[in-house]
């Protein structure tokens, strides 16, 4: 019996089943990672803005009663400029981190794409 030169189903198919386990395993371990930073980020974001929230309406309120007999119209309209221009610069700086975001599972993408490449000639 002669040997075949090129390898065997066999050793084929276990070493495509064992590529496909190491790219299940690094995705998983990169979805663990997105999803715990992803909590992380939404529970102190979540914190942040209660805090914030709660120093704007003070600082709001001691403002008006400050200048209640004098400004108050103009103190109210300034506040809400402020509180706009502070939304709409919130809002650009969320879309520009959205744009510029690294992709998800990058490393897994990437693996995959040197697998191909030595896989196919």
């Amino acid at each position: 019996m002669s040997q075949s030169s090129g390898p065997s189903p066999r050793r084929l198919a276990a070493a495509l089943l064992g590529l496909l386990q190491g790219h299940l395993t690094l995705l998983s371990h990169e979805l663990e990672d997105q999803r715990n930073q992803a909590m992380s980020l939404i529970l102190l974001t979540g914190l942040a803005l209660i805090f914030a929230l709660l120093l704007l309406i003070g600082l709001s309120a001691l403002l008006l009663i400050l200048y209640w007999d004098s400004h108050r119209v103009l103190v109210a309209g300034g506040l809400c400029l402020f509180y706009g221009l502070a939304a709409l610069g919130c809002t650009v700086l969320i879309l520009h981190r959205l744009r510029h975001a690294e992709a998800p599972f990058s490393a897994s993408l990437e693996e995959l794409q040197r697998d191909r490449e030595q896989l196919l000639p």
